[in-house]
């Protein structure tokens, strides 16, 4: 009688490692930033941060001819004066809140609110590489777009009656600042994104409503907001 071979079992294969923390948020970046570009609020961040490209350039035509261009007690401001207060009423006090608002609250809210949160927990990554992925591409795509328009102000507005030497420095020192700002607020309200069912509305009443109240009050209350120490 014949024997009858049985085959020899088939070697197993060994499971591939999950992939680490930084490279996991590093794959995380990689597609929510294309995520980002493509989005409405790509549009939005666009016509926020051209506002104020568009106001310099406007008075800058408007000293060439020859026009009056913020007198105080009938005296000129120079440019760097012009271009610190653009700043601290464009940038600090409108621009970098409104952006960490609409960006950070959505990191991982519009995942749950769209359902796909559950497609990125599947995956053999830490969930929190997803949060610290959302958040690099928010600040890079942020970063990337409002340094650039605080640079074309600079160079429309400072040279008007100005000397460009130690406001060079005030302009290093104020990319580095507004870089800050968008880092905290975005940290801010992507915390909120992911604790509150309305991140929106929370994140606007902290910007518009705590913030401008705990600010216009004398004491220690001012301490308790972003703005304070930006």
């Amino acid at each position: 009688m014949m024997a009858i071979e049985t085959p020899a079992p088939a070697q197993s294969r060994p499971i591939p490692r999950a992939p680490g923390f930084f490279v996991s948020a590093l794959r995380v970046f990689d597609l929510s930033v294309s995520e980002m570009l493509w989005s409405r609020r790509t549009i939005f961040m666009g016509l926020v941060v051209g506002a104020p490209v568009l106001i310099s350039l406007f008075l800058r035509l408007l000293d060439a001819l020859g026009a009056p261009v913020f007198r105080v007690n009938g005296v000129s401001m120079a440019g760097p004066a012009i271009f610190g207060l653009m700043i601290w009423v464009f940038y600090l006090r409108f621009i970098v809140p409104v952006l960490g608002v609409f960006y950070g609250t959505s990191l991982i809210a519009d995942e749950i609110e769209d359902k796909t949160i559950t497609y990125l927990f599947t995956r053999p990554i830490p969930k929190g590489a997803v949060l610290m992925g959302k958040y690099l591409a928010y600040l890079a795509c942020t970063i990337f777009v409002v340094l650039p328009s605080v640079v074309i102000v600079y160079l429309s507005i400072a040279p008007l009656r100005g000397s460009l030497g130690g406001s060079f420095i005030d302009l290093l020192m104020d990319l580095a600042l507004l870089a800050v700002g968008l880092e905290v607020y975005g940290a801010v309200f992507a915390f909120i994104g992911a604790k509150f069912k309305r991140p929106l509305l929370v994140g606007l009443i902290f910007i518009f409503g705590w913030e401008q109240a705990a600010l216009a009050f004398p004491g220690y209350l001012k301490k308790f907001t972003v703005a304070y120490y930006l």
